[in-house]
């Protein structure tokens, strides 16, 4: 029989063990399997999470618009909650084995609505932070799914601080419809993020782990 693998760990991590000869297969044709393929280290004693608003093994959404900073802050959650990160435009890529904008121009705005709802609702995960693409909420089902994951996490940027750093980004998959601006979109999108949230955070002041505290912070009862 194989003898597992053994590597360095950090003290106080628990590692898990494959075979020699196996791993985790991660297929791009299936947003689930590239979630539960995951291979992580988990906190021996987890922080004390408020059944109230996070079930045990439930996960957290980070939604907001294009260039809220979702990916880098959901990463630090991660890092601070000892969970997965998974960005689902990374899925959406993964999918079509190309940049997430060469999906999003080969096809109108409402197909790619329909594309990044079905690769939503095929996420089965637990314990994992998911920064979300901002045009997610324009799907409800997409929406339904995520709320049934764990709570959503509205990271609110000021449209100012919102166009300086896509201007920093121009090559950032938008979905966005021929003669729209980015006002147009934050705009349209500013009521659907505000009522989908479980929790809001004002990021415009925050560094990326002061927006994950402040997140860590309600989930284990601290104030809304």
């Amino acid at each position: 029989m194989p003898q597992p693998t053994t590597q360095a760990v950090a003290p106080g991590l628990r590692r898990k063990e494959f075979p020699a000869t196996t791993a985790p297969r991660i297929r791009p044709d299936s947003a689930q399997d590239i979630v539960t393929g995951l291979n992580m280290t988990t906190p021996i004693a987890p922080l004390p999470l408020d059944p109230a608003r996070i079930a045990p093994d439930g996960c957290v959404s980070i939604i907001g618009m294009a260039g809220a900073g979702k990916t880098t802050v959901g990463r630090e959650l991660a890092l601070q909650l000892g969970w997965a990160h998974v960005d689902t435009d990374n899925l959406i890529e993964a999918t079509y084995g190309t940049r997430l904008q060469a999906v999003a121009d080969s096809m109108d705005k409402e197909r790619f609505l329909d594309v990044e709802a079905g690769v939503i609702r095929r996420i089965g995960a637990r314990r994992t932070v998911l920064s979300t693409g901002g045009s997610v909420v324009y799907r409800p089902e997409a929406m339904a799914h995520l709320s049934a994951l764990g709570p959503l996490v509205y990271l609110d940027v000021s449209l100012p601080l919102i166009l300086e750093r896509i201007a920093m980004n121009p090559e950032r998959g938008l979905a966005i419809a021929p003669g729209q601006t980015i006002e147009d979109l934050y705009n349209e999108r500013i009521a659907l993020y505000r009522r989908y949230a479980s929790f809001t955070v004002a990021a415009d002041a925050l560094s990326p782990g002061g927006c994950a505290a402040r997140i860590v912070a309600w989930l284990t009862g601290g104030e809304a």
